[in-house]
């Protein structure tokens, strides 16, 4: 076995990792999006709905508190499909395009693509999460117009400096980075601040509790988008290889949304 025959296990094994994890991560959040809009209303004090499912033989009951009143012995947090997902995705784009060579043609600067693309990870996330705070969150439309022409921005920014099937690539690791970073640094550390003013007997903002919610179904919009990202990134001539991937790249995220908003509803109720 050579040095390529390992490179290529180590890939397929990562890719299924994180095929498998993303399954599970985009299941839960359209299950918990179609409780969101499911619900049935009662009349019950902290009480938002209720709601009857069944599934493989069983019957479940669920109901959503405004604020946690009774504390369960065990709390199952959904977390961990996030994170696998984006740790392994991360790990798949730098085995792919930084370690075998698919970042850059030969005529471009491999260090200048590599910091762009590693840095554009981060600071995207400051910029949606400023815009989200910020009064343009409150206004859904204007805000999809906002994101989207900053997809398409950077897109073209990529493509300047990087190979154009990285560039392509590089447009969904921002958007899976955004995802896991709404679930890790916004909705689950809301969800522990909720839990310990409920064991303090506290009151908590219910605006503020709010916000898991809304970057729920942020995500929601997003991955129809990404997941049609990444299965273009094998149809090159209809992608990344397209004279017009840029406009393709905005159809694809247009598509997404309204696919997401068939299935999801709107951004906010």
């Amino acid at each position: 076995m050579d040095a390529y025959d390992l490179s290529a296990i180590v890939q397929m094994v990562v890719r299924w990792v994180h095929v498998f994890a993303a399954i599970l991560w985009i299941g839960q959040t359209y299950l918990f999006n179609f409780m969101e809009r499911s619900l049935e209303a009662t009349d019950e004090e902290n009480v938002v709905g209720n709601l009857w499912m069944v599934h493989g033989g069983g019957f479940y009951f669920v109901q959503k508190q405004k604020l946690p009143e009774i504390l369960p012995l065990k709390l199952h947090w959904f977390k961990w499909e996030a994170a696998t997902t984006w740790i392994s995705g991360a790990i798949l784009l730098g085995l792919a395009y930084y370690v075998d060579g698919l970042l850059v043609t030969p005529e471009l600067s491999f260090g200048l693509a590599a910091s762009v693309g590693i840095g554009s990870l981060i600071i995207t996330w400051f910029v949606y999460d400023g815009l989200v705070r910020s009064p343009l969150g409150k206004h859904p439309i204007l805000f999809a117009l906002v994101t989207l022409l900053l997809i398409l921005a950077l897109h073209y920014g990529f493509s300047v400096v990087m190979s154009s099937r990285a560039a392509w690539i590089h447009v969904g690791a921002v958007l899976g980075t955004i995802m896991a970073a709404n679930v890790w640094i916004r909705i689950l550390p809301v969800q522990r601040q909720m839990l310990v003013a409920a064991k303090k007997g506290e009151a908590f903002d219910a605006g503020v509790a709010d916000m898991g919610p809304m970057r729920s179904k942020h995500n929601s919009y997003t991955v129809i988008a990404l997941v049609l990202i990444m299965i273009g990134n094998h149809y090159p001539t209809i992608s990344y290889g397209s004279r017009y991937s840029t406009l393709i790249l905005g159809l694809v995220v247009v598509i997404g949304w309204i696919a997401a908003r068939m299935f999801s509803g709107p951004l906010r109720k």
